[in-house]
């Protein structure tokens, strides 16, 4: 808060009243030195009378510049912190910059079928990553994900989102339109099964593993019982 001082003006305005009076009212001579000289000591008792009678006044203000709102700073991307594997920071980092640019295109194109189609990439390939992030060991499965079938798919979207922009209809346009919507279709199922082939050696171990148990069961004569011996 500042302190403000604002000066009053009916003085000043009492003065002009002064000589208006003095010249027109009274038709008091101004043709000399000495009757300017009076006339003006007249609007000097004149003006400070008035300041007496209508004073300056104060008031607190607010500071202008703490009227304007200030931005709320950006937060700061945090780098992804390392994993000891120079591959899964590569991996990582890449996920962040794929995801980020699906998104962003996710905003820009407004069809609503494409939207929901990549809304599933950006899932999937978090999940796709994310899963040989926990087990490194499946990173030699995604290489040609990561190395063609993605950035491919990001080249695919790009490009509508282009044409898309362009606001005009005509062959070209259209024609690469809809071989691009057409493709999403296949891209999003390829996109899916890139993730269920990351558990197929789980999915292996888990079947070995029930039927382990299910031979054992039959063998101690527990097989089809439920709990409880009923």
């Amino acid at each position: 808060m500042a302190y403000v001082k604002k000066r009053s003006v009916l003085p000043v305005y009492f003065v002009g009243l002064t000589w208006l009076v003095w010249a027109w009212i009274l038709c008091l001579p101004l043709y000399r030195p000495a009757h300017y000289v009076m006339a003006a000591l007249a609007s000097l008792v004149v003006y400070y009378v008035g300041k007496m009678i209508f004073p300056d006044r104060g008031y607190e203000a607010q500071n202008a510049a703490q009227d304007v709102p200030r931005p709320e700073p950006r937060p700061k991307a945090e780098k992804p912190k390392s994993t000891g594997d120079p591959e899964i920071d590569a991996l990582l980092v890449e996920r962040d910059r794929a995801v980020s640019e699906m998104r962003r295109l996710n905003d820009s194109i407004k069809d609503v079928k494409i939207s929901a189609q990549i809304t599933h990439l950006e899932t999937t390939t978090g999940k796709i990553i994310d899963a040989v992030v926990a087990k490194p060991a499946k990173l030699p499965q995604i290489r040609k994900f990561m190395n063609y079938y993605l950035p491919t798919t990001l080249k695919l979207l790009n490009a509508y989102d282009r044409m898309d922009s362009a606001g005009v209809s005509g062959a070209n346009i259209d024609g690469t339109k809809g071989k691009i919507e057409d493709m999403l279709d296949t891209v999003c199922t390829a996109f899916s099964r890139q993730l269920d082939d990351l558990y197929g050696q789980e999915a292996m171990d888990v079947s070995a593993e029930i039927k382990v148990m299910e031979q054992m069961l039959a063998q101690e004569g527990l097989g089809g019982m439920t709990l409880g011996g009923q």
